[in-house]
């Protein structure tokens, strides 16, 4: 951290997009299994409408359009994105090395549901690091951009929001993090960011620092 600021009392990581490189796997399952179903929606537009959502989000979304998602849908989907991710889910290159040298107490809050998190932090070889301090939208009432989450995770931790720091990689992700009180970097070394002005987006959102590699962790922090 800069001269003079003190390191935060708590690190909270998202998952999918800053330790797992898995928003554009996802949302390509996403695409795919509503095309099952018979909805149009390309994985560009899933990215644009869903990133850092739950699919509580989704299924918000479609009972706005008046139609609802199909019976099976969320099992379905579920299924695809494990198995996707079993066979090529990777590590945001760098994090490892990041979270291996921390020396203040850190979690993952994901909007993601626990088996999806459990699998991604296991395929990734991530998992020893977090151990069971795992919390995701299962968990509270309301998901991203509320700030349940968040909150949730750092009264788990025992630790004050203001002296919280969040790594997200979505708007939502950075809008609940500024809900609660907590400082936010956001990241965009995702593939999902790839040809995408992901500095002026989460900045927008009110990310108070963004950085593109996981090398940079601390780097002008």
């Amino acid at each position: 951290m800069k001269a003079g600021r003190p390191k935060p009392d708590l690190i909270i990581f998202d998952c999918d997009g800053v330790l797992v490189d898995s928003e554009l796997l996802s949302c390509r399952c996403l695409s795919e299994v509503l095309a099952e179903f018979g909805i149009g929606l390309s994985a560009e537009q899933a990215l644009e409408l869903f990133l850092g959502r739950s699919t509580k989000a989704i299924e918000q979304h479609y009972r706005d359009l008046g139609q609802g998602v199909p019976e099976g849908f969320l099992l379905r989907l579920k299924s695809h994105v494990l198995k996707t991710f079993a066979a090529s889910l990777a590590p945001v290159p760098g994090v490892s090395a990041v979270v291996s040298e921390l020396t203040v107490p850190f979690c993952v809050a994901s909007s993601s549901d626990i088996d999806r998190v459990s699998l991604s932090l296991d395929v990734t070889g991530l998992r020893p690091h977090f151990g069971d301090r795992l919390y995701t939208a299962q968990m509270v009432k309301h998901g991203k951009p509320a700030p349940d989450l968040f909150l949730h995770a750092a009264a788990r931790m025992e630790a004050c929001p203001a002296r919280t720091l969040v790594i997200e990689d979505s708007v939502s992700g950075v809008q609940a993090a500024r809900a609660a009180g907590m400082t936010v970097w956001g990241f965009v070394g995702g593939s999902h960011y790839r040809g995408r002005d992901g500095r002026a987006i989460l900045s927008s959102a009110g990310a108070d620092r963004v950085f593109s590699r996981m090398t940079d962790f601390w780097k002008d922090a």
